[in-house]
């Protein structure tokens, strides 16, 4: 597999904010699918979004289209017996990355956490979504983000879900070329960048090259604040040279609270350097997006150490103001729902807090000693 897909021109993004928002888009390209439909997911539950999910697969299925799905056998441990009968029944293709094995323990830490949905070869999602109850339903649902392209960069997409499939060494899959599409005269600029471990991580390097060329701004926004050595010496050198720096981090609503206490131990340190930390207060923040100036990077990647070393992951990144202008204003609206972590705030912690944050912080280092 090809280690970098190249810039391409003319695509066209919209950004969905919300489970609310970016499922009834999925699902209303699937209605329209006369060809095929590849769904790419690591996190997958039975419950009421599965449920409609499958309604929504299976007549696609029963109508003729190629119905083509790529779960993490660790990710969607959660999708029922029953449910994966009625995609057999109906003719659904089911690959499971990485099936667990108790004599191989290593090898099981590989996890495909890529998300794509990709219909007919003409229009692709990303983001950070699962098929689970947590990103619809409630005021409390998972603060998630979706894009939806067309252009030139679907074919990277499916080029990348088609050469995962094989991976995964599942049944075989034969899928049509991805027809030529045209570029959109008014379209972005994007590429999709892939990381799979540690040293083939496209993702990390070019997030650390946009950090280190950003003259304005730079916003992150991610689920599991756990970063390496060079993305925080980045984020304070830019901080240093006058870029305003915005962290965007779940607050006490979070699936995994031992890693929001172990990346807490590196806010004392970025404060001081002069970086803005926020915590995002009425629900778990979930999204998983990166804007240095024009250039914004969306997508799987939560830009923690261990995700990095072990994970497939895949992003979208796009080259243009008007867009980078949506995404700033979405990081605008989000921190008005945030506590601002001032350094006198964060001083002011309670000993059980700076407690946590030793102790989780120390098995985190020494995870990453040991990995």
């Amino acid at each position: 597999m090809a280690r970098h897909f190249p810039w391409r021109a003319g695509n066209r993004l919209q950004l969905l904010d919300q489970g609310k928002a970016f499922f009834p888009a999925m699902l209303t390209e699937i209605d329209r699918a006369t060809e095929y439909v590849l769904l790419e997911v690591y996190l997958v539950e039975s419950g009421e979004v599965v449920t409609q999910w499958l309604d929504h697969l299976i007549r696609a299925a029963q109508r003729g289209v190629k119905v083509a799905l790529l779960l993490d056998s660790f990710g969607a441990a959660g999708l029922a017996d029953g449910d994966r009968r009625l995609l057999a029944a109906a003719g659904v293709r089911v690959n499971w990355f990485n099936p667990l094995r108790w004599h191989q323990l290593s090898r099981n830490l590989m996890r495909d956490h890529r998300k794509l949905l990709l219909v007919d070869g003409k229009v692709v999602f990303t983001g950070g979504f699962g098929l689970t109850d947590d990103f619809v339903g409630s005021e409390h649902s998972w603060h998630e983000v979706a894009v939806k392209l067309e252009g030139p960069c679907v074919a990277d997409w499916q080029t990348l879900f088609w050469k995962t499939w094989h991976q995964a060494r599942g049944r075989s899959l034969v899928l049509p070329a991805c027809s030529a599409v045209a570029a959109f005269k008014s379209g972005s600029e994007g590429r999709l960048v892939q990381g799979q471990g540690l040293y083939l991580h496209a993702i990390k390097l070019s997030l650390l090259r946009r950090l280190r060329q950003a003259r304005r701004h730079i916003w992150l926004a991610t689920p599991y604040f756990v970063p390496g050595y060079r993305i925080r010496k980045a984020l304070k050198a830019a901080a240093a040279r006058g870029v305003e720096v915005h962290l965007l981090l779940p607050g006490p609503q979070t699936d995994h609270p031992p890693v929001r206490y172990a990346g807490q131990r590196f806010y004392s340190d970025l404060l001081a350097a002069g970086v803005r930390l926020y915590e995002y207060q009425p629900s778990f923040l979930h999204a998983k997006i990166s804007l240095c100036d024009d250039w914004v990077s969306l997508g799987s990647c939560n830009f923690d150490h261990w995700g990095m070393h072990w994970n497939l992951e895949a992003n979208q990144e796009i080259l243009d103001a008007d867009f980078a202008t949506e995404v700033l204003n979405w990081f605008t609206q989000a921190r008005e729902q945030s506590l601002w972590l001032d350094k006198r705030l964060w001083q002011a912690r309670s000993r059980r807090q700076k407690i946590r944050e030793y102790f989780w912080g120390l098995l985190d280092g020494l995870a990453i000693r040991f990995k």
